[in-house]
């Protein structure tokens, strides 16, 4: 099945043919560095860290630029808030948004350029853009004129003629058009200032991107993507700074991820329901939030909740806790037999043929618009059956059997690297969930184990009341008392 890509620009899937065969130049929208990364910047960056790794996957080789904006208002109101530098700020973010994609398992991206390294790229673009008559100069400020660009809404699907200025567009008398956007900003006094031949000013925030993936990817590439925030006006406006420049197509393929919700409601700072990373990681483990993050279709909202993402790391749980089984019974695997070779037969053949399909069914979903949900149902699903069969065949130690259980685990192996879960050991990942919410509980082992035989001893005293009221206790703390023939355990709910 060839890959199919849903374009924003033409709102329908289209196979995806890229400029050069084997070769995907793409370009993502990255962050304005004035602030901490929240949900929705993880998002972003986990879709296409998974968009990117698929398409490796499939043999591509694979360019991926991702931006940083450090120099925009926001960054120098933040400097004048903090008295401080507003390269400094910027530093900050920067690393603090390594800090947190490092921590998610996003892996960086090819190019990661900063658009205060590329000011004359920008003024050289808006230099063609004056000499085409798609722009003009008011005082020390200089705007994209859009009535001279007849294609202004094509990605949006806005009309010229309906749009009025917004709330993003701020009226300016100078203006030709309310709806003209500024190329290049005259700087106030004590703001940061480049020299140009408008006199000293910095860029406007739409003119980085379109210099940055001009110069790094040529003026038409493959697949520009980010969030669906961006589509209006800022993609938009791309689109028709860089066209009307170069005269050429910007990117053939337009990717766009939904945006995130905090309990059903849209994240707003006015709203006060920002969640940062760090506050999530701080929380759930990495991969809990990876697995969250990809469970719907990548254009879809998402809503994340307590509720929800408790029971996605439940999921995980149950998928580490399987290849946990298969890890404890590969001790006693001598050697691998070819299972192409061998004759299987009833549960063996079955179990063999669903593990041999999976790759296959996993690449049919992402083939079709990077179905990472449905990818990850089949993988569950197949896991499930493991699970049923390692329940069910007879002779543990058999050479068939683990040799079927080392090709699960291979298999899950290699579709796990792309999503960017089931990347860490089972029996170090399981530990590490117990231990991170003992911690969040405020309880410790040692604390449980001097519980469970206080408990002991009441019950060796027949004292079954007070046995009850320490199980009850534990379980109100979110501790389950499990009594087995030879010992009472213990798990975390």
């Amino acid at each position: 099945m060839a890959l199919r890509i849903y374009n924003s620009l033409t709102k329908t899937k289209e196979v995806f043919t890229p400029i050069i065969p084997g070769k995907v130049n793409m370009y993502v929208c990255g962050v304005t560095v004035y602030d901490r990364c929240h949900m929705g910047h993880a998002r972003c960056a986990v879709v296409f860290d998974v968009i990117v790794k698929y398409l490796r996957h499939k043999g591509y080789d694979v360019t991926y630029v991702r931006n940083f904006t450090d120099i925009d208002d926001k960054i120098i109101k933040r400097a004048n808030e903090e008295g401080e530098n507003w390269q400094v700020i910027a530093e900050r973010h920067i690393k603090g948004f390594h800090r947190d994609m490092d921590g998610l398992g996003v892996e960086r991206a090819t190019i990661e350029p900063r658009a205060t390294d590329h000011i004359q790229d920008m003024i050289n673009t808006i230099q063609k853009l004056i000499h085409k008559d798609h722009a003009y100069q008011a005082d020390g400020d200089v705007f994209f004129a859009v009535n001279t660009f007849p294609g202004y809404g094509k990605l949006s699907g806005k009309k010229l003629e309906e749009l009025e200025a917004g709330a993003r567009v701020q009226v300016d008398t100078r203006k030709r058009n309310p709806l003209d956007f500024s190329l290049w900003k005259e700087s106030k006094p004590g703001e940061p200032a480049w020299e140009s031949p408008w006199g000293k000013g910095r860029p406007g925030w739409h003119i980085e991107c379109s210099a940055m993936s001009s110069k790094y990817l040529g003026d038409t590439f493959d697949i520009h993507g980010g969030g669906q925030d961006l589509i209006f006006p800022h993609h938009e406006n791309e689109i028709a700074q860089s066209e009307a420049a170069t005269g050429k197509v910007l990117a053939r393929y337009w990717i766009h991820n939904g945006f995130v919700y905090i309990n059903k409601e849209k994240m707003s700072k006015s709203l006060g329901n920002i969640f940062t990373i760090q506050e999530a990681l701080r929380i759930y483990h990495p991969e809990v939030i990876r697995l969250f993050l990809i469970s719907h279709h990548y254009r879809g909202p998402l809503d994340f909740s307590d509720v929800i993402i408790n029971e996605t790391e439940a999921a995980l749980e149950r998928f580490y806790k399987t290849l946990k089984a298969i890890d404890d019974s590969l001790v006693g695997l001598k050697e691998e037999l070819p299972l192409d070779r061998v004759e299987l037969k009833g549960d063996e053949r079955e179990i063999y043929e669903k593990l041999k399909e999976l790759p296959v069914k996993f690449e049919c979903a992402m083939d079709d618009d990077f179905n990472t949900a449905l990818a990850i149902g089949h993988m569950f699903d197949a896991a499930r059956a493991l699970n049923r069969f390692m329940d069910l065949y007879p002779q543990k130690e058999d050479s068939i059997f683990l040799s079927i259980l080392s090709y699960g685990k291979k298999q899950f192996g290699k579709l796990g690297h792309i999503l960017g879960i089931l990347v860490s050991e089972p029996a170090q990942y399981l530990e590490d969930q117990r231990a991170r919410k003992l911690r969040l509980l405020n309880i410790d082992v040692s604390e449980i184990e001097a519980k469970i035989e206080e408990r002991n001893l009441a019950r060796r005293e027949k004292d079954w009341a007070r046995a009850d009221k320490i199980r009850a206790e534990l379980a109100k703390r979110g501790i389950l008392l499990e009594d087995g023939p030879e010992k009472t355990t213990w798990r975390v709910v």
